[in-house]
């Protein structure tokens, strides 16, 4: 089948999405209000709530939703074939990440800015508050693990890419500056430090010393490392602490000093990174040579594709970044449409190419399935071939390889970065709640729950140990994270079914998708951490059995909480 077809209809679906399906929710499920004062104005300080354009307010929003996974789990989920992984991408786009995303955007705008956790409290008690937050510390604590354990292997594979990236931070700061304490428009800086930074992507791919290769630095693989450990893990170890205290720093900073700044260029990059990838397969017109289905599956797909792509179809690290940051600079109610729906749409259409990108790569058919011979093979080659799929269709726009590798590369750090420190930032809002909730204001400090989160994150990362050897947390907690990621979206969806019907409204549009979502995911769970994590399971493993089972009875015993207060749940119309 043609590469071309397959995305165009993918494109089409998502656009009548937003287009019909997201303006009848905005008008008559929400009923967004023009003149609602939005939390930046209210609570207005300069620091977290900050009135912001639209424009810029999407480019923070979807750079910081659209990490690596929605690039990971779709060149994983392949494995059973592309006809499943392409439908559950563009179907969950349209109904279910498109609404969750902007559904949890409007429910924190219409209470105060405040995250899905702390709003838990308001619609279905207190202990299912308190229960919520801590599922959320966990996933967010995962998701630092994981996305810092994703860059720090990129930076160690492909070294060019590191300076490229760092040079984005300065970039960042001074637009920042320029922007809001001189009052310049953001588009022409922003465009100026992309090229920039593009600029020193094509010289570190041909100037040797402007790839930062700490491996050939220590005398290459048989050379000696620190603390008796290799070069390769030292690479890694010393990359982990750069970044750890990158997101510190970044994380504490008023947001337009450098987290809005550079999620805009990072909005350019996409879009540029988006145009290049869909360009290159309109002009190689590649066919595809994975199978449509893969019937010799060892793993079945059921639950397991719907938690494997999260981001790309459905992810509830959406809310947090909707109720946690995004609520809180939203200038105007009606832009929670373009910023919350249209973003998913953006990550919808990132996980779309990166299907196209894996599925065209291979020569015939038995060539892909030569690589993706189990589940477990492709969790370890999915994003590797990614970027060597990504680099083909480039090469299409008469792009260098080396080039084109550098930049689909840095494009994956890039996102999974402004991930990673959106990220921190959550978890430190997330630590000083639940110290005041448990009468421990010294953690409400912010210097002082930055530090938790940065700590805690790193020995995640790092001590772990697993079949990739030293600083295996990442890899050990990646199956985890899909099932946490997609409880947290069902539970938020739930929330959001229980204010709309509070409010005398349909709630059907977020009631299907997540029951849908509950189900697949408490199944796929409950198989992991009973068959397979478990003491006496297939992969034991102490550290996703632990995690799983609190997050797993955590999760039964809110959606049981929220559903007991949604039946007796009366209608207040408004």
């Amino acid at each position: 089948m043609n590469g071309i077809l397959v995305a165009l209809l993918g494109i089409v679906v998502m656009a009548i999405g937003y287009r019909f399906y997201s303006k009848f929710v905005a008008e008559k499920i929400f009923r967004l209000d023009p003149n609602y004062v939005t939390p930046a104005h209210r609570f207005k300080d300069g620091v977290d709530f900050v009135p912001t354009n639209k424009f810029i307010l999407w480019g923070h929003h979807f750079t910081s939703v659209a990490g690596a996974a929605p690039i990971l789990g779709p060149a994983i989920a392949v494995y059973w074939g592309w006809l499943p992984a392409l439908l559950w991408v563009v179907l969950g786009t349209v109904f279910a990440a498109g609404v969750h995303d902007f559904g949890t955007l409007v429910l924190s705008v219409r209470h105060k800015g405040q995250s899905v956790g702390t709003i838990a409290d308001k619609l279905i008690g207190q202990r299912a508050k308190i229960l919520f937050l801590f599922i959320i510390l966990i996933l967010v604590l995962m998701v630092n693990a994981v996305f810092a354990w994703v860059i720090a292997n990129l930076f160690v594979s492909f070294p060019s890419s590191v300076f490229p990236v760092f040079i984005q931070i300065p970039i960042a700061v001074w637009i920042g500056i320029i922007v809001y304490k001189k009052q310049k428009k953001m588009l022409v800086p922003s465009l100026i430090g992309l090229v920039i930074m593009y600029g020193a992507a094509i010289l570190a791919s041909k100037v040797g010393f402007l790839q930062i290769d700490l491996i050939k630095y220590m005398g290459g693989e048989n050379g000696t490392g620190l603390f008796g450990l290799s070069t390769t893990s030292t690479a890694f170890f010393i990359w982990i602490i750069i970044l750890m205290v990158y997101v510190y720093i970044a994380s504490t900073l008023p947001v337009w000093k450098l987290l809005q700044p550079r999620d805009f260029i990072n909005s350019h990059q996409l879009v540029v990174g988006l145009a290049i990838l869909y360009l290159g397969l309109l002009f190689t017109n590649p066919e595809i040579t994975a199978p449509a289905t893969n019937p010799g599956a060892t793993t079945s797909w059921f639950p397991l594709l719907f938690i494997t792509i999260a981001c790309g179809a459905i992810s509830g690290f959406h809310g947090l970044v909707s109720s946690g940051t995004s609520a809180k600079q939203l200038n105007n109610e009606t832009d929670a449409r373009f910023v919350g729906y249209l973003g998913a749409v953006g990550e919808g259409i990132l996980a779309l190419i990166a299907i196209l990108a894996v599925i065209t790569f291979f020569g015939s058919k038995s060539e892909f399935l030569g690589a993706y011979t189990s589940f477990t093979e492709a969790n370890g080659i999915g994003l590797n071939v990614f970027v060597n799929g990504a680099s083909q269709l480039a090469a299409g726009l008469m792009i260098p390889t080396d080039i084109a590798v550098t930049i689909v590369s840095i494009i994956v750090v890039s996102f999974a970065a402004t991930t990673l420190d959106t990220s921190v930032r959550l978890m430190r809002y997330i630590i000083a709640e639940l110290g005041m909730e448990y009468k421990m204001p010294v953690l409400a400090r912010p210097h002082v729950a930055t530090t938790v989160a940065v700590v805690s994150s790193a020995a995640l990362v790092l001590l772990p140990h697993g079949p990739k050897g030293f600083g295996s947390g990442g890899y050990l907690l990646w199956p985890l994270f899909g099932t946490s990621n997609q409880l947290l979206a069902g539970i938020s969806l739930l929330l959001i079914s229980v204010w709309l019907k509070r409010l005398g409204r349909n709630y059907a549009v977020t009631l299907i998708p997540m029951i849908f979502i509950m189900f697949m995911t408490l199944y796929a769970m409950f198989q992991q951490v009973v068959f397979e994590w478990s003491w006496f399971g297939s992969q034991s493993n102490m550290l996703l059995f632990i995690f799983g089972a609190i997050i797993f009875v955590f999760a039964v015993w809110i959606t049981l909480t929220a559903f007991h207060t949604l039946s007796k749940e009366k209608n207040e119309p408004n």
